[in-house]
């Protein structure tokens, strides 16, 4: 894996991280019992999105890890793939 394939593959890692994330811990105004003028009830009261880009970018690191090693093992090749795909035992 070159430079520009690691990096895009931790971008994506990073962003699906982070949707991972974003709903963990949040209430909305609405449940708070603290509804602004002017703004949507569902709102977060309090988003912590420091805490929450700094899990994304943890999770996304763990998950980076794996898909190097699995990639770098030479375990997953396009032979291997596709006889799996076709339901024939790789072995």
């Amino acid at each position: 894996m070159n430079w520009f394939t690691g990096l895009a593959t931790f971008m994506i890692l990073w962003w699906l991280s982070l949707f991972i994330v974003l709903p963990i811990g949040i209430r909305g105004q609405a449940e708070e019992n603290a509804i602004e003028p002017g703004t949507e009830p569902g709102a977060p009261t309090r988003p912590d999105m420091v805490r929450k880009v700094i899990w994304a970018t943890g999770l996304a690191l763990i998950f980076f890890v794996l898909v190097v090693l699995v990639v770098n093992s030479g375990w997953l090749t396009w032979e291997r793939l596709g006889s799996w795909m076709r339901g024939e035992n790789a072995g």
